[in-house]
């Protein structure tokens, strides 16, 4: 039986020669089946949102109405969490979602999952963190170290809470990251692990006493935990909008929350 670890290497599908750059050094030019994961979901999502929008109807059919179910998801949220600035951030939230959602599903239909790559979901926290750092220092100034200072403490506790505050601030990208890698990797080891056990069953590896309950039970784990990825890839990427909406809310709005 194959390692459960086994889907998440990454293989070289095309080689190229390396290139050496200054100040970074070596540069693996290879096309992965990493790249071509996150290339199937770039292109399947222009497709989608082209077909969505190109020949929209008063009355909608059912791609339109998914479509606008998915654009009215993040409007909500970025209009409720954000306030009247919120259509301002809607693109970034929405291209976030739809990414992570989309290489979450692809997961699920292929044997390679690009969000259970560290260097991807790190990448993704990265991006959002960097984005809200420069969105605070730009909209407040010396104003964005008021993050920090929480006004509602009292006085003697502020200097600790605002300590706390500090620390995980800059813990942001790290639980962002390990959240969406740790759901989407275990949940993938677990089913490979129990899509083993079928099959070691229907080949008879496990003998002609234990073989059929492990099997059953088996197969019927494999069916449930399969519904199941389908919601945790949703609500991973839910997750992963909602929080970032949270942080841009905590220097877009900073005034009205600290």
């Amino acid at each position: 039986m194959a390692s459960p670890l086994e889907q998440f290497e990454i293989h070289k599908l095309v080689d190229f020669p390396d290139i050496t750059l200054p100040l970074i050094g070596k540069v693996d030019l290879a096309i992965t089946n990493s790249h071509v994961a996150m290339t199937i979901v770039f292109v399947a999502i222009v497709a989608f949102l082209a077909a969505v929008t190109s020949k929209a109807k008063v009355v909608p059919g059912r791609l339109q109405t998914i479509g606008e179910g998915v654009f009215g998801l993040i409007d909500n949220m970025t209009d409720s969490m954000l306030g009247h600035e919120g259509r301002k951030y809607f693109p970034f939230v929405f291209t976030i979602f739809t990414l992570i959602l989309g290489m979450n599903l692809l997961g699920m239909m292929l044997t390679f999952t690009a969000t259970s790559q560290l260097a991807i979901t790190v990448t993704f926290a990265l991006i959002t963190f960097g984005l809200v750092m420069v969105i605070g220092v730009a909209k407040n100034g010396f104003g964005f170290l008021k993050l920090f200072w929480p006004s509602g403490a009292p006085l003697v506790m502020r200097p600790f809470v605002g300590l706390i505050e500090l620390i995980s601030f800059f813990l942001r990208p790290l639980t962002l990251s390990l959240r969406l890698f740790g759901n989407m990797m275990g949940g993938h080891v677990a089913l490979k692990v129990f899509a083993g056990f079928v099959a070691a069953a229907a080949i008879g590896s496990l003998g002609a006493i234990i073989g059929p309950p492990v099997g059953i039970v088996s197969m019927a784990m494999v069916i449930a935990l399969t519904a199941l990825e389908f919601l945790v890839a949703f609500l991973q990427a839910f997750v992963f909008a909602i929080l970032t909406c949270i942080y841009l809310n905590d220097v877009v709005n900073l005034d009205h929350a600290h």
